[in-house]
């Protein structure tokens, strides 16, 4: 509570859309053009968060760690991206009040952000096709930078481009790596509660241990509008 919020940043899958069932269609499909069979929506959804081409090594091999046979690997990507760029926002929707909470944080003047592993370009488009891009002034995904979360580097760019110092940019995910990478950029954390993070486990651990937590997006503006008027009562004090 030592500076202000003067600019977001958010993640994306889990945080600001809930994307998995089209990811789980196209994983699935190109599961299937492979020959194998079709992985429940729930554990592609246990694979998100670390980007596609990782997301498509754990779906190949069924397992987060494990990585596939290069012969298969390339192919498979590709297969994968052509049935995704085909459903990018076939399933996929902003989680309740998203909108109302990104409208509520620009009556504040703050600067949006997205910053998501997802790839660039269709995290762009996504935002696109649910009418949310409108709202952001840079997005920044897993393949626009040389590092991504956990990475400080992609939210230090941001706070950059912003004008804001790390310290006075707010980070909001549903993910350790979102968390490891506001800690690691020295930026404050919000953790929301519905996404695909486990809360409990991430609250739990120091290195992952959000400054907040919200079961509701609007609930930041309320959070941000104390913290700004505590920090202002500080500063006058």
């Amino acid at each position: 509570m030592t500076t202000p919020i003067r600019a977001v940043a958010f993640d994306l899958d889990g945080t600001l859309v809930d994307s998995v069932p089209d990811l789980a269609a196209a994983a699935n499909a190109m599961r299937g053009e492979l020959g194998l069979p079709a992985l429940p929506q729930e554990r592609v959804q246990s694979y998100v968060g670390d980007g596609i081409p990782v997301l498509v090594h754990r779906v190949l091999t069924d397992s987060r760690d494990q990585r596939a046979n290069p012969d298969t690997f390339t192919p498979a990507l590709a297969v994968f991206a052509r049935h995704y760029a085909a459903k990018l926002t076939d399933a996929t929707r902003p989680y309740p009040e998203a909108e109302t909470a990104l409208d509520l944080l620009k009556t504040l003047g703050l600067p949006l952000a997205v910053i998501t592993n997802k790839s660039e370009i269709p995290a762009v488009q996504v935002l696109r096709g649910l009418g949310l891009a409108r709202h952001f002034s840079i997005v920044v995904g897993g393949d626009t930078l040389p590092e991504r979360k956990p990475s400080a580097a992609p939210l230090r760019h941001v706070a950059d481009i912003l004008g804001v110092a790390p310290a006075e940019m707010l980070m909001v995910g549903d993910s350790a790596n979102d968390l490891l990478a506001a800690k690691a950029a020295a930026c404050p954390s919000v953790l929301v509660s519905y996404g695909y993070g486990d809360v409990g486990e991430l609250a739990r651990l120091p290195e992952t241990r959000p400054d907040h937590i919200i079961d509701r997006l609007p609930e930041l503006y309320d959070w941000i509008v104390r913290r700004n008027r505590a920090c202002e009562t500080k500063e006058t004090a």
